[in-house]
């Protein structure tokens, strides 16, 4: 018997009882199945994560307030209040006029209901500099931005999100209309720009008011969360930062670095630890997925091995016509790569549907989304599937393979 005898028998086998391969195929199908979804979903959300942050630009730099590692984020990121970063810091900064220094705004952050006339809505508010347009890349589509003496004179002035603008509004030209945030009356000066929402916010869905009047007026701080400032040229970013460090170090009167209150990151760095961060994150995930093959291999042989007590009397007449023990291995072995194999085109198949399906939901929630399903990923699906057969239905093949032909015949 040759290896395309086998595979013929395979399939007639496969055939016949129906019902119990598609459940001996089950466990595979679920494996394969689960490693194309992860792989594909994981790398996708890998790239929109990582567009994200390129989004801002590969010429910014961003100033937080805590320490941190080498490699890791400061513990401000995760929700630790860090009061050592000042207003006071980014308008110092500025008024150096570092060359490589093009654009800098102080951030703050809050969250409240936004009151206007019978409408009520929660939107994230955040303070920022006048020069917010600059640093952010962002443009003013109707009326203006507020001004640096606006903003130290802590006016109660707010510019919309495009999205915020249409839910309040309407077709309603919003320009001069009062809102009312925290019980403080605030008059709208402009709406921005349409910008698109991203995975961790939606700039869209955001207002922003002068830093020093969040600060007083509706947080009631005396810290900024963060300070963000661009340079002329990337090739500036390292030059710049260790200027910037230095100059810090010296405003909080720090002598040894390791006695950091900040981090200066650029979101070159921020690239680079995202990037290690998930591909990890979505190789441990593929690594879980793929121990449902297992438990499918396990399945498989353990059907294999009742197939072997059904088919004891053929074995038994194909010996005793000189079948040899490797063909009798051959014929089991075949059998069960055929099942893993189809059972891993079905997986596929299923895997690149339901990937599919998440970009299209994905994309209809307004997330730029790729659908990426990559070549290798579907040839090592398909071979991890045949290897799982032949490594699972070794044990019922070898079985079958050294049954002996007299007591094969006379099984009942």
């Amino acid at each position: 018997m040759n290896v395309f005898e086998a595979a013929f028998n395979s399939w007639k086998m496969i055939s016949r009882n129906k019902m119990r391969s598609f459940l001996t195929m089950l466990g595979i199908i679920i494996g394969v199945t689960a490693v194309i979804v992860v792989m594909s979903v994981g790398t996708s959300a890998q790239n929109l994560i990582l567009n994200e942050v390129k989004s801002m630009g590969s010429n910014m730099i961003s100033i937080i307030p805590g320490k941190a590692e080498e490699n890791g984020p400061p513990s401000s990121v995760f929700g630790v209040v860090i009061t050592t970063l000042k207003y006071e810091d980014g308008e110092a900064l500025s008024e150096r006029n570092y060359p490589s220094i093009i654009a800098l705004s102080s951030y703050v952050k809050g969250n409240d209901r936004v009151v206007w006339e019978d409408k009520k809505t929660d939107i994230n508010f955040y303070g920022v500099s006048s020069s917010y347009p600059d640093v952010e890349e962002a443009e003013v589509e109707k009326g203006r931005f507020f001004t640096k003496e606006e903003e130290m004179s802590r006016a109660k002035l707010v510019v919309l999100g495009s999205k915020v603008a249409d839910d309040l509004f309407g077709d309603q030209n919003p320009l001069g209309e009062r809102i009312k945030i925290k019980k403080s009356n605030f008059t709208i000066i402009g709406v921005m720009k349409e910008r698109g929402g991203g995975l961790t916010q939606n700039q869209d869905q955001e207002i922003m008011v002068p830093v020093k009047t969040a600060q007083n007026i509706l947080l009631g701080i005396d810290y900024v969360s963060m300070i963000r400032f661009k340079v002329n040229d990337p090739k500036n970013i390292d030059a710049t930062i260790g200027y910037v460090e230095d100059f810090l170090r010296e405003r909080h009167n720090i002598d040894d670095p390791k006695d950091d209150d900040f981090t200066v990151r650029s979101v070159q760095e921020a690239l680079d630890a995202l990037g290690t961060i998930t591909t990890a994150i979505r190789f441990f995930l593929v690594a879980v997925s793929a121990i449902s093959l297992i438990v499918g291999g396990f399945g498989i042989m353990n059907i294999m091995l009742a197939t072997v007590e059904e088919r004891v009397n053929e074995i038994g007449l194909r010996k005793a016509v000189g079948a040899k023990n490797f063909h009798i291995t051959l014929q089991f072995l075949v059998e069960t790569a055929a099942i893993t194999f189809i059972s891993g085109i079905i997986g596929i198949v299923l895997g690149v549907l339901i990937s599919a399906m998440v970009a299209s939901v994905a994309g209809f929630m307004g997330y730029k989304w790729d659908l990426i399903i990559s070549f290798p990923s579907i040839i090592v699906a398909s071979f991890v599937s045949i290897a799982v057969g032949l490594v699972f239905g070794l044990v019922p093949a070898r079985k079958a393979s050294r049954l002996n032909p007299i007591e094969a015949l006379r099984y009942e």
